[in-house]
């Protein structure tokens, strides 16, 4: 769809002109380092320069929603709505129009955060409802790919692995913090996620247009059907290795909690038995 095409074309102009931006203020004062990224760091996947990137390039953004006084939680609550657009959007084909929707929720996510830290009111509360938020934005992204592959039945199925995989990756932190255990990193976080199904979604139109209607679905459509088998792939193998490394801390505590028993069940027999040793019944 040529229209479709245009909101794509919308998101290369933002990106392609805020690289080129990001490129000379990086090569006139360096990277734009920022405390969460250096925090959380980065992965194969998705590097810290390119985390960087997106944190610089919403500053201005949070500048001026602190100047409005706008507040965190009410940008939270807004990004449900280009959210669900994402959604139907997809839903319909409207790749590029669903990753520009999609985009948009997601720099909303990333700007409620540092707007809160900017103006001081940083809370767990707030944290809760981004939490919920984020699973219902990627909920809306994947329904909608799930209903437009609803007829292509492998597609259907790498989809349905997609929206396991982000679940399970996000169940296993929160797993791991309810057990008092680190919980490891792994790949395929939700940014990460949807940084390969943005993508996805935001090349497809392009390739549509160059392959052209009469090719098949799976050259037309390469570029999101590449990014849904690359997260569904590794999301659910980073699911595999976080639990296994779970239940191996887990079962090195438990271990560790047997050792330190014993000698104190040795202690307390020994202090329990009569110091002439057993008394013998007379036959």
């Amino acid at each position: 769809m040529t229209t479709d095409f245009y909101f794509a074309a919308t998101m290369y102009s933002i990106l392609v002109g805020g690289g080129l931006l990001y490129g000379v203020r990086a090569a006139l004062k360096g990277r734009a380092r920022h405390e969460r990224v250096e925090r959380d760091g980065g992965s194969a996947f998705v590097g810290k320069p390119f985390m960087e990137f997106g944190y610089w390039l919403m500053a201005p953004v949070v500048a001026l929603l602190d100047r409005l006084g706008v507040t965190p939680n009410g940008v939270t609550v807004f990004s449900l709505w280009p959210a669900a657009g994402a959604g139907v959007a997809v839903a319909f084909g409207w790749f590029g129009l669903g990753c520009l929707l999609a985009t948009t929720a997601a720099m909303a996510d990333i700007v409620d955060g540092l707007l809160a830290r900017r103006q001081g009111v940083s809370s767990d509360a707030g944290e809760a409802l981004d939490a919920a938020v984020d699973r219902y934005s990627e909920f809306f992204f994947m329904t909608g790919l799930l209903v437009y592959y609803r007829g292509v039945l492998p597609l259907l199925l790498l989809s349905a692995f997609v929206l396991l995989g982000g679940y399970m990756v996000s169940y296993a932190t929160v797993k791991a913090e309810a057990l008092a255990v680190p919980a490891p990193r792994g790949n395929m976080r939700r940014s990460e996620r949807a940084v390969y199904l943005f993508f996805g979604a935001g090349f497809t139109p392009l390739c549509e247009l160059l392959a052209g209607p009469s090719r098949p679905l799976l050259v037309r459509q390469a570029p999101m059907i590449l990014a849904i088998v690359i997260v569904a792939v590794v999301a659910n193998a980073s699911v595999v290795r976080r639990f296994r490394a779970i239940i191996a801390t887990i079962r090195q505590r438990e271990a560790a909690s047997v050792a330190e028993a014993k000698p104190a069940a040795v202690v307390d027999e020994q202090r329990a038995a009569p110091a002439d040793g057993p008394v013998r019944l007379m036959q």
